[in-house]
């Protein structure tokens, strides 16, 4: 049994699920796409453009986030998890759509897949060394500036030779950091910073996280 098996377990007839991006909410969706052509009924909302080509190609419905609030369930993985459940997210590029998504649904379930237990549990948040932060183009010059004054050096993501544009109009900056005391705390002050739409760390969210591993899949719920 996979992580995607689990999670698909907590989805009953006639909700409305967000799905989230990146590989391991890629095999979600594919597997509930199977369940789908067996009858299940239910309704999806997107975190990204991505996630909603592969959803249509699946065989997932889709509906607008306003037709489907509140969300039963959001099935979403994650690029760092602490041992209190708190995440960095956003190599996917989907952060600010992520927690919007997360933060409209009444669970939030997260999946580590097997090829990335050892990287992405963590016992501080930061140590892969990258915090994704969404920036409206403008505000970028002023961004980069205050995350420098606070020791987080940061580059513009790139495709193409071009700055990367999210499915909402942004720029996303990788900001260089270490391990990370207080996530609220830093959250709290790039947020602060004019300009910064969201960033990659997410604090209380998760609701469980189902680590695939050496065949077994743990189960982790926030409090426990």
């Amino acid at each position: 049994m996979t992580n995607a098996d689990v999670a698909l377990g907590m989805v009953a007839d006639g909700m409305a699920v967000g799905l989230g991006s990146g590989h391991a909410a890629e095999r979600f969706v594919r597997a509930l796409g199977e369940r789908v052509k067996a009858g299940l009924r239910v309704r999806g909302v997107p975190t990204s453009a991505a996630t909603a080509a592969l959803a249509a190609a699946v065989g997932v419905p889709l509906v607008d986030l306003a037709d489907a609030l509140p969300l039963d369930l959001a099935v979403d993985g994650a690029d760092e998890v602490d041992p209190n459940l708190n995440m960095i997210k956003g190599y996917g590029h989907a952060l600010v759509r992520e927690r919007v998504v997360a933060a409209a649904a009444r669970r939030v379930v997260i999946l580590i897949g097997p090829e990335h237990v050892a990287e992405k549990r963590v016992a501080g948040l930061g140590r892969r060394g990258v915090l994704p932060v969404e920036v409206v183009p403008f505000a970028v010059p002023l961004v980069r500036r205050e995350l420098a004054r606070l020791g987080l050096p940061a580059d513009v993501l790139s495709a193409e030779g071009e700055p990367f544009v999210s499915d909402n109009g942004n720029h996303i900056l990788h900001a260089r950091v270490s391990e990370i005391p207080d996530p609220a705390g830093l959250d709290a002050a790039l947020r602060a910073i004019p300009g910064v739409v969201g960033t990659g760390l997410f604090v209380g969210v998760a609701d469980v996280v189902l680590v695939e591993d050496g065949g077994r899949v743990e189960e982790l719920r926030r409090g426990s």
